[in-house]
């Protein structure tokens, strides 16, 4: 380079180069057009950029030091939002008489690289043009800019640009049109970009779907909510039902309509201090609050919670979000400051996102209806997270994370997973990266599978890839696996907790085999049984059965989960006790259970930790029926008020089948006498974690003893518990050994496509070889 230089020097001619420069990851739709655009003319650069397939294709030519300090600050000064991936520079001829630095028109054609950025919440500047009378985006419900706003769940193809979102209706007027061209404005490029003369606008209906004329949308609707009406609103990947948070009388109605008996409900809530008022917040919380994901974060409730006692029963955790919308920020300020917000739906059914959807869906749920006419192209539930063991972790991943990559340690062939039955996502593996869907939820009815078939195809068609071998679950009655099976492509069936170890390793880097802790309540296993108290010790290509829970019986197959007592006495019976005094025999129904049990049939065989839960649950009195998923583990845990005992109860090791059996029965026999010598439901609690995480510390070291592994994987729905899950890391990071828990996926059943993918990388380069069952 000197030396090009002295040449330069001694002809008197400045020397140009030119430069091609090809930039992959979340480049598109976050302003990096218009940063690089501005980026130019500080270093007095002339060329062009413009979106394609690949990423985003940067032509630059000046002087080579200028185009070397525009190089290092094209990754050290990127938009906050933007990730790049990769850089590719080389040299190309210069072009003669170009005027300047440009932004071009985008090309389409080649195969999909690019990256979608997620959802975004309103940025400071938005929600300030929002506050301010004098500005023509005052009150305006869809504001945003390049740093903020809807973004995948107005994306209808690729490259992402107006014509091919959602916005293709709306036709800019004159003083938008001015700012996205304008270079220096912050809405240069902003695809979604609209103001009240040529956006999209809100309207208010009542029950019936018939407009209500009202002179503002919002304030109208803030005054529905303030009287204890139910309103739908439509938001950014779909509608929420909202309901004033204070209002027993209205967050009890909403739970009727809705078939939502006692699960949780999540807030909105109109600021970081009103969220304080509310709850206990560390600092890793709130920074997720106020993130650009705006997740909900489960947050331990203040002692004297002054909202409806109905939102969050026998929980000492609050889901909290933040405003991320200008619809929702004008909404707590016109209305009551903490909204219940909840997705709009029926009782496990989709997310709804369409207007006339939501009339017909909500009819019957809904007081009034505050839609607008920005069509969704993808419904897009809300993000759920809560801070465990020294981070952040996903509960669910959907809003503001899809389908943001996750990177992987190796490239290979695209696979997609399918995931599971419950909480269900996608993930397609593409090259590097691994592309989950947004949340799903439960396979469990013909609209989830439409919505789940829509999102396969969608998943495939923005990354422009065809998977080469669809991973689905062993379970046969899955609509998961129908769905697999009937598209005609390569299939694999994968075992459940194989899966949740390969998806921990995957978003671990991990290569190599690992001790794999997997703790749910269902999973078909290959011998036919349910699976869900496992030591699997493998990797993704395989894994062999070390050691998994003693097999109890389940009266009734489904029936036990949703009627914990007939665990409870099915395990009971296993373990030679007699339920006499306890609660869980006083239940309808107890006798003709325990009549089975004598015949020996009506049970299936389970070595599940979620039921083992269940089971002492209703043994201390805790629970005996579950209203939702996992009630009866997350009030036993609550029961145990934080804290775990010195001392637990008996626990034991057998041999068997070429296996280790974690021997639980002494402990249900220590439980149920300490509970008829008056053991109170908390003391039992605390009692059952101590022993729970001596039993899994033991039998690692077994497994590391055996193997000489000082890795272990946490992953399954168990360890969504934070007093088992940070003890135990604790006891086994004090041992020596290395402890991989979830962060980037959900430990449950929400993160188990991601090891259906890994998986089926191994089984296409033929190093697959499944689970042995020890």
């Amino acid at each position: 380079m000197a030396e090009r230089q002295t040449c330069s020097a001694l002809s008197g001619l400045p020397q140009r180069e030119r430069r091609r420069i090809e930039v992959r990851g979340i480049v598109q739709g976050v302003g990096f057009r218009p940063f690089v655009w501005r980026l130019a003319g500080r270093f007095g650069l002339a060329g062009f950029i413009r979106n394609a397939s690949s990423g985003v294709v940067i032509e630059v030519e000046g002087e080579p030091d200028a185009l070397e300090r525009f190089e290092a600050a094209l990754r050290s000064e990127a938009p906050p939002l933007s990730r790049i991936d990769s850089i590719d520079r080389s040299v190309i001829p210069p072009v003669e008489a170009e005027p300047g630095f440009v932004i071009s028109e985008s090309s389409v054609g080649e195969a999909m690289q690019t990256l979608i950025s997620p959802d975004i919440a309103t940025c400071p500047a938005c929600l300030a043009d929002i506050a301010n009378p004098a500005g023509r985006r005052y009150r305006y419900a869809f504001t945003n800019c390049t740093d903020c706003g809807p973004r995948y769940t107005i994306v209808e193809a690729v490259p992402y640009d107006r014509p091919f979102t959602t916005m293709k209706h709306f036709a800019l007027c004159s003083d938008c049109q001015r700012e996205y061209d304008y270079s220096a404005d912050r809405r240069f490029h902003a695809q979604p970009n609209a103001c009240p003369a040529c956006g999209p606008k809100l309207e208010l209906c009542d029950a019936n779907g018939v407009r209500i004329e009202v002179s503002d949308e919002i304030t109208a609707a803030g005054e529905l909510l303030a009287s204890g009406k139910i309103l739908a609103i439509k938001g950014i990947g779909g509608f929420h039902l909202a309901v004033d948070a204070s209002n027993e009388e209205a967050v009890q109605r909403l739970r009727s309509r809705k078939g939502r008996e006692e699960k949780p409900l999540a807030v909105m809530v109109r600021d970081l201090d009103a969220a304080r008022a509310l709850c206990e917040i560390a600092p890793e919380e709130e920074a997720a609050l106020a993130s650009p994901q705006a997740p909900i974060v489960l947050l331990r409730k203040r002692p004297e919670l002054s909202l409806a006692p109905s939102i969050a029963p026998g929980n000492d955790r609050l889901g909290v979000m933040l405003p991320y919308s200008p619809l929702h920020w004008l909404l707590v300020r016109e209305g009551p400051e903490v909204l219940v917000m909840t997705s709009a739906n029926f009782s496990e059914e989709p997310l709804v996102a369409d207007n006339a959807e939501a009339l017909e869906r909500l009819a019957g749920i809904a007081d009034a209806f505050l839609m607008h006419d920005r069509p969704i192209a993808r419904r897009c539930d809300d993000s759920v997270v809560m801070s465990m063991a020294g981070a952040v972790r996903l509960i669910r991943r959907s809003r503001g994370y899809a389908p943001a990559p996750i990177r992987l340690r190796a490239s290979g062939p695209p696979v997609l997973g399918t995931g599971g039955e419950l909480k269900n996502a996608l993930c397609l593996v593409k090259g590097s990266e691994a592309f989950m869907s947004q949340h799903i939820g439960d396979m469990k009815n013909y609209e989830a599978y439409r919505h789940f078939d829509d999102v396969a195809a969608h998943l495939q068609s923005i990354f422009q890839t065809e998977a080469e071998l669809l991973v689905h679950d062993l379970h046969p009655a899955y609509m998961t696996t129908r769905w697999a099976l009937e598209q005609k492509r390569p299939t694999l069936g994968v075992q459940h907790h194989h899966a949740h170890l390969a998806s921990c390793l995957a978003e671990h880097h991990y290569d190599g085999p690992a001790i794999g802790l997997t703790l749910d309540g269902t999973g078909y296993g290959t011998d036919g049984t349910v699976w869900g108290g496992e030591v699997l010790i493998g990797d993704a290509a395989g894994a062999t059965r070390f050691a998994s829970l003693e097999p109890m019986p389940l009266p009734g197959g489904d029936a036990a989960v949703r009627q914990v007592w007939r665990t409870a006495l099915g395990w009971l019976h296993r373990s030679g006790v007699s339920p006499e005094g306890l609660e869980c025999l006083r239940q309808p129904q107890s006798a003709q259970v325990l009549e089975l049990f004598e015949k020996g049939v009506g049970t299936v065989e389970s070595s599940s930790c979620g039921r083992l839960f269940d089971a002492i649950a209703s043994i201390c009195g805790v629970r005996h029926e579950a209203r939702y998923e996992g009630q009866a583990a997350i009030e036993l845990m609550q029961a145990a008020g934080g804290r775990i005992a010195d001392a637990g109860y008996s626990f034991g090791f057998e041999r068997k089948d070429n296996r280790w059996l974690m021997l639980i029965s002494p402990m249900l026999r220590d439980i149920a006498a300490a509970v008829r010598a008056g053991a109170r439901a908390g003391e039992v609690a605390q009692r059952f974690h101590r022993t729970l995480i001596g039993m899994f510390a033991e039998v690692v070291r077994m497994a590391s003893h055996e193997t000489g592994l000082k890795t272990v994987a946490l992953s399954g729905g168990v360890f969504q518990n934070q007093l088992l899950t940070e003890t135990l890391a604790h006891e086994l990071e004090s041992d020596g050994y290395q402890v991989l828990i979830h962060a980037q996926v959900p430990t449950n059943d929400g993160g188990i496509s991601l090891g259906q993918a890994a998986i089926g990388r191994e089984f296409l380069r033929g190093a697959y070889i499944g689970v042995d069952n020890g």
